[in-house]
């Protein structure tokens, strides 16, 4: 039996491969790498500020498929395509998080026309 399994809102991306939007084992959610792509739309903002805020309204989407929120975010992984950007993506980030903010790891990495992806491990309120 699976203890693994897989998370899908119609208000985020959808995958563009083979891999799911998030994955729930136990009280824990794993996120996918999302990128800034308006759902509906598939347009993108020209801004890593505009750009973060539209990911992180894709991943409130789809932790709230399992009742959970930002607030619930454990461990943030960030991926920017030019670490330049840092001051506005922080801008524009805290706009979405309180304190304790998660934890963070934030790299410089070669996106495919996007200047900002994020991942995020949260925990399920029980």
């Amino acid at each position: 039996m699976s203890h693994k399994h897989p998370l899908r809102s119609d208000d985020a991306p959808q995958p563009a491969g083979p891999y799911s939007q998030a994955i729930v084992t136990g009280d824990l959610l794993f996120t996918a790498g999302l990128g800034p792509q308006h759902p509906a739309t598939g347009e993108v903002a020209a801004s890593v500020g505009e750009q973060t805020r539209q990911v992180l309204r894709n991943l409130e989407a789809v932790l709230a498929e399992s009742g959970a929120t930002l607030d619930d975010a454990l461990k943030a992984t960030v991926h920017l395509a030019d670490l330049a950007d840092v001051p506005e993506f922080n801008e524009a980030y805290r706009e979405f998080f309180t304190e304790p903010y998660p934890v963070r790891t934030t790299v410089g990495s070669q996106l495919d026309s996007i200047l900002v992806e994020i991942d995020l491990v949260a925990r399920i309120p029980s």
